[in-house]
């Protein structure tokens, strides 16, 4: 791992990109930190490469905030899926809406869904996705007790991952939004606080915390999809057990 101490969010992103240029990307799901990543990538470099994935269950709201982006910085969102051969294996053994069965079950449509896609073309395997050797996201330390205790860059897979608003506050990310007009997805409005696929997000009730809409009925307070932190050995190890029965299935 590696600390960068109290270099800035723009000063980090700045470095990346100069080191990196076109190898460097923003991952985001166009949540608030996101897109305000995607707001000081492309003024430090214009057409600055932005992945998504799309995992065939995001709500529509989501797909309209991917055009507003690309109006709004001028570029092209590069949206990766996942292997439609694993998707209908999973959800021919265990069914469209196997998340909510179990965590595991959950965690592995996680796994086929986003974190599976996403690997595959961040380390150049994914036909049309150029080789990423770095890339941000907008993870937040105060976001849940989970990422406590994130830093700031460190390094995964070969490649270098950035979290630039790891020490951020909300208040913080609502600042920056509103003294540079980035845009904000559309189901803020609508009460969400934090924003993933339909069937697994709603909007939050008074009192509730930033991450109660995701995965609501679960009582784990892990509630991570295995992008930026995985599972527990036991968890992992079901999931592991799983994977294998959908890859075999293909």
């Amino acid at each position: 791992m590696i600390e960068i101490g109290d270099i800035s969010a723009t000063e980090l992103l700045s470095n990346a990109l100069d080191r990196f240029g076109s190898a460097f990307a923003v991952v985001t799901s166009f949540q608030d930190e996101g897109v305000v990543l995607v707001d000081m990538a492309a003024r430090i470099l214009p057409h600055v490469r932005v992945l998504t994935v799309d995992t065939g269950r995001l709500p529509a709201a989501t797909r309209e905030m991917i055009g507003i982006v690309e109006r709004r910085y001028d570029l092209t969102v590069e949206v990766i899926r996942p292997d439609p051969a694993e998707v209908a294996a999973m959800v021919s053994r265990f069914g469209v809406d196997l998340f909510r069965e179990d965590i595991a079950f959950r965690r592995l449509c996680c796994e086929v869904r986003k974190v599976r896609p996403l690997e595959a073309a961040l380390s150049g395997i994914m036909k049309g996705v150029p080789d990423v050797r770095a890339w941000a996201s907008g993870v937040r330390r105060e976001q849940a007790e989970s990422r406590r205790d994130i830093v700031k860059a460190e390094e995964s897979d070969g490649r270098l991952k950035l979290y630039p608003l790891a020490d951020w506050t909300k208040a913080e990310v609502a600042d920056y939004i509103r003294e540079n007009r980035v845009p904000r997805h559309p189901l803020y409005a609508a009460g969400y606080t934090s924003i993933g696929c339909d069937p697994c997000t709603r909007a939050v009730g008074p009192g509730e915390d930033e991450r109660a809409g995701r995965w609501w009925w679960e009582q784990d307070t892990h509630k991570e999809c295995g992008i930026h932190f995985t599972p527990d050995g036991h968890a992992e190890r079901q999931v592991d057990v799983l994977l294998s029965e959908v890859l075999g299935a293909r």
